[in-house]
């Protein structure tokens, strides 16, 4: 609580500015990075809710600069402290009932809430590219920060990618852990939409829940920029989903902007190879 009343006067202006744009904030609470805040917006229409991240950003950056500080949306701006992630919530409608089809008529999970999950444990490696979609941002997939390594699932497991909170046969959903804070919103949730919408085409079924900590190795997550570009290339199933030509553009950009990041020298680099090689 203390921790928040550092920059009570930046939250006030927060509620303020979200109040006069008509935008709803569901809870503001410290996280547990230095500086780091958690900011949850209420369910609804997917598209709207891109719409609402796109303006937040905004309205927080200029709440920050009215206090003389900078609000920053990367996914791992300081070492040794946790990431910044964009966690997306999962629950499908039926147009003509209103129902979640994750519950049955006796609240139980259906086929297709495991259908969903498999569509994301199959597909959202060559999703990461549009999740994660800077050279920082797979500095955040590292063991024991809070960020998943894996696209393993399980209930209440806040170690697994993909995490199904408790709630009631209502509410049953399913948490995408993987995007981070610097995704675009737009596309962060159209590619992982994409996932279980695949998923309940091909009804496939995930694999087993995973029990204990998920911060064990895995090729399920790409390491870099470049080799999450060749999983979303590899994955036609995905890209004929989003469309071939805007993964040819995005791919595009991308690669061009991985290559330019490869020609910078780091200080590591100097400090430890320099002299020493």
């Amino acid at each position: 609580m203390s921790a928040v009343d550092e920059y009570g006067k930046v939250i006030d202006d927060i509620y303020d500015f979200a109040e006069a744009q008509g935008l709803e904030i569901d809870g503001i609470l410290q996280e547990g990075g230095a500086g780091q805040i958690e900011l949850n917006l209420a369910h609804g229409d997917p598209v709207r809710l891109a719409d609402d991240v796109f303006f937040f950003k905004r309205l927080i950056r200029e709440a920050a600069l009215r206090h003389d500080c900078f609000a920053t949306f990367m996914a791992k701006p300081i070492a040794g402290e946790p990431g910044s992630a964009m966690h997306i919530h999962h629950s499908v409608v039926d147009t003509q009932t209103g129902k979640n089809i994750f519950s049955d008529a006796e609240g139980g999970e259906t086929p297709e809430f495991l259908q969903f999950i498999a569509g994301m444990q199959n597909h959202m490696s060559g999703a990461i590219a549009l999740l994660a979609p800077y050279v920082n941002s797979y500095r955040r997939y590292v063991p024991d920060f809070a960020a998943p390594i894996n696209l393993e699932w399980g209930r209440d497991n806040r170690t697994t990618g993909l995490r199904v909170p408790i709630s009631g046969p209502e509410g049953r959903r399913v948490e995408n852990r993987l995007p981070g804070m610097d995704c675009n919103p737009y596309l962060g949730i159209a590619a992982s939409l994409a996932c279980g919408y695949l998923g309940l085409m091909e009804k496939k079924m995930p694999r087993p829940e995973f029990a204990g900590s998920a911060y064990i190795d895995s090729d399920d997550i790409p390491t870099n920029l470049g080799d999450a570009l060749d999983m979303l290339e590899e994955d036609a199933a995905l890209c004929d989903t989003l469309g071939k030509e805007f993964c040819n553009v995005y791919d595009s950009v991308k690669r061009n902007e991985y290559k330019e990041f490869l020609q910078v020298i780091s200080p590591w680099e100097r400090e430890h190879l320099l002299l020493n090689v």
